[in-house]
């Protein structure tokens, strides 16, 4: 077995547009008249998981374009901040499958853009912390990962393998490990001061690694099921994922990659 830590060289800009590509790509091959197929998230259809992806894109380009503008979209979200994201996204999907397309494909792409020629010591302001561009671009792989994988549940097509949605992984998992302090905030709760390692198994059988080695709070398991687990889609009893002291389980427990409220996960057994 091979050690690595994540290569510097993984272009999280390259990633993200080949991930949305790939989650074009099924969208297109399932046609219109799949358009309004469930998916794992309750109340969600294909329709509603792409119109989240251009809301939550075109809101970047707002965070990054207008602050101004931005903190209204802050304050609006405030006013109800269980249902503000449902809202987004059901405004858009009412708009049809064409013009949601349209939309996402535009604000991807200028996104894609803005990201690559922002200024990479800048932060840019969002829901959660502020960000620098390369962590923007990482936050965009994490949803559009966890969105993606969704609509595929959703369409029977199965992306565990997947060249575009393995390529984002390496992404996901370092900020669902650096977003761990901010997975306890959101729950309300205050942070242990510990340190944790984090060596997490790609199918290869190569590792990636987070965290000082010498931490006495660990996690360990397979690249996948962590992903899966800080986008809350599966239940921690469903994976492989192995804590190991107190902190490193109870983070188990709650950890979020994504700004928002807490959810409640999904179901035990659900992804088995």
């Amino acid at each position: 077995m091979t050690n690595s830590q994540p290569s510097a060289t993984e272009d999280p800009h390259a990633a993200l547009v080949a991930l949305n590509a790939r989650v074009d790509e099924l969208v297109e091959t399932a046609g219109a008249d799949r358009w309004n197929t469930g998916t794992p998230a309750e109340g969600w259809d294909v329709a509603m998981q792409i119109a989240h992806l251009a809301w939550t894109d075109e809101v970047s380009l707002t965070a990054i374009r207008d602050a101004g503008a931005f903190q209204a979209v802050v304050e609006k979200a405030m006013e109800d901040p269980t249902g503000f994201v449902d809202v987004g996204a059901a405004e858009i999907a009412a708009t049809g499958r064409e013009e949601v397309l349209a939309r996402w494909r535009l604000a991807r792409g200028e996104l894609g853009d803005a990201l690559k020629a922002a200024d990479p010591g800048e932060k840019i302001p969002w829901f959660g912390p502020p960000m620098r561009p390369g962590s923007m671009a990482a936050a965009r792989i994490m949803e559009t990962w966890a969105h993606g994988f969704d609509v595929a549940d959703g369409l029977g097509v199965s992306v565990s393998s997947d060249p575009a949605f393995v390529g984002a992984l390496p992404h996901v998992a370092k900020l669902g490990f650096k977003t761990r302090a901010f997975s306890y905030a959101m729950n309300g709760l205050e942070a242990p001061t510990s340190e944790i390692h984090v060596a997490l198994t790609r199918d290869d059988g190569t590792v990636i690694e987070f965290g000082p080695a010498d931490a006495q709070q660990r996690v360990t398991g397979p690249l996948l099921d962590f992903c899966l687990l800080v986008t809350q889609r599966i239940h921690r009893d469903d994976t492989a994922l192995e804590a190991q002291g107190e902190d490193a389980s109870h983070w188990l427990d709650i950890a979020q990659a994504f700004a928002g409220v807490a959810g409640d996960g999904r179901e035990k057994g659900t992804r088995a």
